[in-house]
């Protein structure tokens, strides 16, 4: 039977990780917290569940997490963000690959909270996360701070398991607020250092897509006036990354 690492990075997250952990504990044979120097009780939490707690500074998100994986005893991975835990049907799907695990990586469904409503359309689900998989196949990837699990091998192979990721989102409009302000902006340094641009055309066209997308073609109507709060945003944020890209681009010409 082979052995899972749970792995997490933290700062500042005493309201949400105990429910992250208790969803782990009986599903993985380690867990691993990467901490980013919390200042609130997040260490003293976690210690109650005997983790392997590691303070590291920030290093960027896909660095940061991608450092915890490399802190495992075991090459199969279950990555979860601390404000996230494991349906009791994904618990069940992940013991299952103890006996039975077949393919390089594993999806499943993120399924969002979203001030005070569980979010069943827009394009925040099926919200597909790659997070069960063989390092050795596999790390993380993307440009910050959409990182995301990358299986590195032409012939890997993905399998999909039932059950949600469960994420405990934003509890208000205004948390919601500031968080696009600082994704944008985290989102707008990547692509410059990346040598991306920002012609009017993607300033214009990738937020209006983004919206329609999310608020007609994923049905985000249904979810009320959430889920056009969540549309408005995924296109807001688009913007706001190119506008801010477009505002690099000229202070370093």
């Amino acid at each position: 039977m082979l052995k899972l690492s749970g792995v997490i990075i933290t700062y500042n997250e005493e309201k949400k990780i105990e429910k992250c952990l208790q969803s782990l504990i009986d599903v993985v044979d380690e867990i691993i917290v990467i901490d980013s120097l919390s200042t609130d009780n997040t260490k003293s939490i976690c210690n109650k569940y005997n983790v392997t707690f590691i303070e590291q500074p920030f290093l960027g998100y896909k660095e940061q997490k991608q450092f915890g994986v490399d802190q495992a005893s075991y090459d199969y991975i279950v990555a979860l963000d601390a404000d996230e835990s494991l349906s009791e049907t994904l618990k069940m799907s992940i013991l299952n690959l103890k006996h039975n695990w077949v393919y390089d990586g594993y999806v499943a469904k993120r399924l969002n909270y979203f001030c005070g409503q569980w979010i069943k359309h827009t394009t925040w689900y099926p919200d597909k996360k790659l997070r069960v998989f063989d390092r050795r196949k596999a790390k993380w990837g993307g440009i910050n701070p959409h990182d995301s699990v990358k299986l590195h091998s032409p012939t890997a192979k993905t399998g999909f398991l039932k059950g949600d990721i469960l994420h405990e989102t934003y509890q208000s409009y205004s948390e919601f607020n500031q968080r696009v302000e600082k994704f944008s902006s985290i989102s707008a340094e990547s692509n410059f250092k990346l040598g991306k641009k920002a012609p009017i055309y993607k300033i214009i066209f990738n937020p209006t897509w983004a919206f329609i997308q999310s608020y007609f073609l994923k049905l985000g109507f249904l979810d009320g006036l959430n889920g056009l709060i969540i549309s408005v945003q995924t296109a807001n944020i688009r913007f706001l990354k190119y506008i801010k890209l477009r505002e690099l681009i000229k202070e370093a010409s």
